[in-house]
């Protein structure tokens, strides 16, 4: 299935060697002292989509905050006033939202209700939509200048969460362009964007009209750095003074006391074709899953920094091991298909290197199953230019490290993006009346026991059509110079650099 992507603000395609020149290239911190007081940071993945902020380039905006949803979650996921200040449910299908007084946007202009419903409306109808609002269907409309009302066709008690998620950011309307969306000079947050070098850069400066408290930090100095080496290089050497994603195999190269390991929320995963080619078969899929041994991975490539993937959800998610002794999640489960003998059977495996580590992976993966009778043949590209091919089902296989409650703190909307039928990242083509009954029976439960245990049904219903073979739960590994203190360290990766984050200038 072909899926067209919402358009974005073209790249400045800049040869990558920039990317990885690290002498220098972060200037304007590059004083050990931090006189400057702007905190510099190297970012794994360069933007995909020009920071459009519909796109998945909405959770670097985050990560920077300079970009600000409606409402934000706290540690336990729960929803807590953002830029808006409180909300009310006033019947089944709406809600009541209302908009903080007193914010600007970083262009002067005022927030109203009538600005955040145009950005809502903006995502409501891109193509794709944004992954939280899958299968949800809203209709925003200004009751005053401060008070917006969202309906929804079907009952959706976690619609405060849904706001919450970077994609649904609120920018001024001049912001939104027929090539996209612009997030310079045109968000709310503490820091405002003042440039952006294409696949290499950003640059941006602490905001003084900030409704709330005001930055530490002069400004923020980002490069992208898809090269896990380079980034290690650029903590170690001092050049950068947050560093994202620390490969595992390089972390033994720096000073322990500048790394910090989070488990988190994101399982590696194979995903299996199930439209067409040899994975088309159940019994090939289960055949594949039987042949894949998870702690070989995780000790050979991760040095045992990781977490043994029992399903799709891991230990970020406390309750998800409670759920898998259930009755009912094991006979879902005793139905899958038995594995098939197979011998010389092709199938293609793609991967990205922007995750330093999944290359290896993917060598580990193509032993395992040609021992098991696959012929394999791999494509390792970078993700911004591979992402389109496995949307677009061009592999028998995929490796994806992927984020499961990225959006709203609760993993359905996960569930619904990549395994339902119109799925925006459906990368296993799957469609299976099962499933999509599993994920709208939690969409649909209030948040609590009962929500936690039909999304735990759910998942039991993905793993059994093998669709996904879930190999490994990531810890992640993020670097900072011993001069700076109050970087967020976020399991959500929607926090990074924010109004405490500063450098110790002494």
């Amino acid at each position: 299935m072909t899926r067209r992507r919402s358009t974005s603000l073209p790249l400045l395609l800049l040869p990558l060697a920039a990317t990885l020149a690290l002498t220098g290239c972060f200037s304007a911190s590059a004083d050990p002292a931090g006189s400057t007081g702007r905190i510099s940071v190297a970012h794994m993945q360069p933007p995909r989509s020009g920071l459009d902020p519909l796109s998945d380039d909405a959770f670097k905006l985050s990560r920077w905050s300079t970009a600000e949803t409606l409402v934000t979650l706290n540690e336990s996921g729960d929803a807590t006033p953002g830029l808006a200040t409180a909300w009310q449910r006033t019947s089944d299908t709406a809600w009541e939202i209302t908009i903080r007084k007193g914010v600007s946007f970083h262009n002067g202009e005022p927030l109203t209700a009538a600005a955040a419903a145009n950005s809502l409306q903006a995502a409501i109808g891109s193509t794709p939509v944004p992954r939280i609002l899958n299968g949800t269907a809203l209709n925003v409309d200004v009751i005053d200048g401060q008070t917006l009302r969202i309906t929804t066709a079907d009952p959706d008690p976690l619609l405060p969460q849904r706001l919450s998620s970077p994609q649904l950011a609120i920018f001024d309307p001049s912001a939104y362009t027929d090539h996209g969306v612009n997030p310079v000079n045109t968000g709310t947050g503490p820091f405002k964007i003042t440039a952006v070098d294409g696949i290499s850069g950003a640059t941006l400066d602490r905001f003084d009209g900030y409704w709330g408290e005001p930055a530490s930090a002069a400004g923020i100095d980002v490069k992208f750095v898809p090269d896990g080496t380079a980034r290690t290089a650029a903590l170690r050497t001092g050049e950068a003074d947050i560093v994202e994603a620390i490969p595992a195999g390089q972390a033994s190269t720096v000073d322990q006391e500048l790394l910090t390991e989070v488990p988190m929320p994101r399982t590696n995963t194979l995903y299996l074709n199930t439209k067409k080619g040899p994975f088309a078969d159940p019994a090939v899929r289960a055949a594949a899953r039987e042949a894949i041994d998870r702690a070989a991975i995780i000790e050979s490539v991760y040095e045992d920094r990781a977490d043994l993937a029992e399903g799709l959800l891991g230990p970020a998610l406390p309750y998800a091991a409670e759920y898998r002794d259930d009755a009912e999640y094991q006979e879902l489960l005793a139905h899958r298909a038995q594995p098939a003998k197979v011998k010389d059977v092709k199938i293609s495996l793609g991967t990205f290197t922007d995750r330093a580590e999944l290359p290896e992976v993917a060598v580990i993966l193509e032993q395992q199953l040609e021992a098991a009778g696959f012929e394999v043949q791999q494509d390792v590209r970078e993700y911004q230019y591979i992402e389109a091919d496995a949307l677009d089902g061009a592999f028998d296989a995929f490796i994806l490290s992927r984020a499961t409650v990225l959006d709203s703190g609760d993993p359905v909307a996960y569930f619904a993006s990549d395994f339902t039928c119109e799925g925006g990242f459906a990368i296993s083509q799957l469609c299976d009346a099962q499933v999509e009954e599993g994920i709208a029976s939690a969409s649909e439960t209030d948040a609590g026991t009962g929500r936690q245990r039909a999304i735990m049904l759910a998942e039991a219903r993905i793993l059994g059509t093998d669709a996904a073979i879930p190999l490994l739960h990531e810890r992640v590994i993020q670097g900072e110079n011993a001069a700076v203190s109050g970087a967020a360290r976020d399991p959500r990766e929607r926090s990074l650099v924010t109004t405490q984050t500063q450098l110790d200038t002494k």
